[in-house]
């Protein structure tokens, strides 16, 4: 996967018109009452309209480029989730990211701190997340895997993996055929 540049300087319109509308949107989903029917409207106009039948999403949320993630059927995001998506972000279905999660597309150039490297993030069906993990930048994770508790994933997960650790680690694996097809 190719590395894409941006520089924070010289943006172009439409990603700062972008980012502006992803900042008013979560604002105001972060300011309604969790329990209130609008809040479903407000992450539908977030994503325009493309989020998968089924999925819910639990505020305070926060992203910045919501063009740039996709999202499938019947994913839960617990409360607090946060992404620098300027890489780009895939979640496939039946995944559950719990409380607390990062997950950042993009990083700084370390000699150019102006310049933002991005690698995509894909989160393959099925994966369960637990509480505080944060994924890196070009990281993929395979179908059924389980990241632990407070995880730091700067690596691809295989599927069916179990892991754990900072920098996470895999510890097992899953017997794939106990999955639901």
């Amino acid at each position: 996967m190719e590395e894409v540049r941006i520089d924070v300087n010289n943006q172009s319109p439409d990603r700062i018109a972008e980012a502006k509308r992803c900042a008013d949107l979560c604002f105001r989903i972060n300011q309604t009452n969790p329990t209130n029917p609008k809040i479903k409207d407000l992450f539908d106009e977030l994503f325009n309209h493309t989020l998968g039948e089924g999925t819910v999403i639990n505020p305070p949320f926060y992203t910045i480029l919501a063009d740039k993630v996709k999202i499938g059927k019947n994913v839960v995001l617990m409360n607090n989730f946060q992404c620098m998506s300027a890489g780009g972000l895939t979640i496939e279905d039946n995944t559950m990211i719990s409380l607390n999660c990062t997950i950042a597309t993009n990083n700084h150039d370390m000699y150019e701190r102006n310049i933002i490297t991005c690698k995509p993030v894909h989160i393959k069906r099925n994966v369960w997340i637990g509480v505080n993990v944060t994924i890196l930048p070009g990281v993929t994770v395979g179908e059924n895997a389980v990241i632990g508790a407070g995880a730091v994933v700067t690596k691809d997960v295989p599927d069916n993996a179990v892991v754990v650790g900072c920098p996470a680690k895999v510890i097992k694996y899953l017997d794939a055929d106990k999955f639901k097809k």
